[in-house]
């Protein structure tokens, strides 16, 4: 597959590093949860409860073999920047799944950090405006970022306050 094709071109629009890492790598556990210590809990339909339960994610992931896993800027929640971080990622990935599509990989999906942004705010009472575009984040589907990020070779630091530096990530599966 040419991964190189993407992997330029995600290194072109502002990802940090870039590997391409097997899915079997990607640690799926019931006990990852945003319902506890999210402020974004039920404020968004990309994310928990309306996104699918991890069981899902594990018997998506089985249909792929590989994806990219990518990793962004590390900024502050204090930085200005740090907002449009999210909205970048996830604009990001969903380029990248277009481009993977578009190349005859009908398969391609991708995953994002962060709540989505794409709208002001989120009508969780109604069908999403740009369900095209959207794209769920890792945690939301039961994705273990940590041990995922672990497992790819990446170290991730524990985000301990406001002013530490967060690094963000996404995981476009191409096949």
């Amino acid at each position: 597959m040419p991964y190189d094709r993407y992997c330029d071109f995600a290194l072109e629009h502002g990802a940090d590093q870039i590997r391409v890492v097997g899915t079997r790598l990607t640690a799926v556990s019931e006990w990852v949860s945003c319902q506890y210590g999210c402020a974004a809990y039920g404020t968004c339909l990309t994310c928990p409860p309306y996104s699918p339960p991890p069981q899902t994610t594990t018997d998506m992931l089985k249909e792929y073999s590989q994806g990219l896993l990518l990793t962004f800027g590390n900024l502050s929640y204090r930085d200005e920047l740090w907002p449009k971080a999210f909205r970048n990622v996830r604009e990001l990935a969903y380029e990248l799944e277009k481009f993977a599509f578009l190349d005859g990989y009908s398969k391609a999906f991708a995953m994002g950090a962060g709540p989505c942004s794409l709208c002001d705010a989120c009508d969780v009472t109604r069908a999403c405006r740009i369900s095209s575009k959207v794209r769920p984040l890792m945690e939301a589907r039961g994705i273990d970022v940590y041990r995922t990020v672990s497992n790819c070779g990446f170290t991730l630091n524990v985000v301990r306050s406001m002013r530490d530096l967060c690094t963000y990530l996404a995981l476009p599966l191409i096949e």
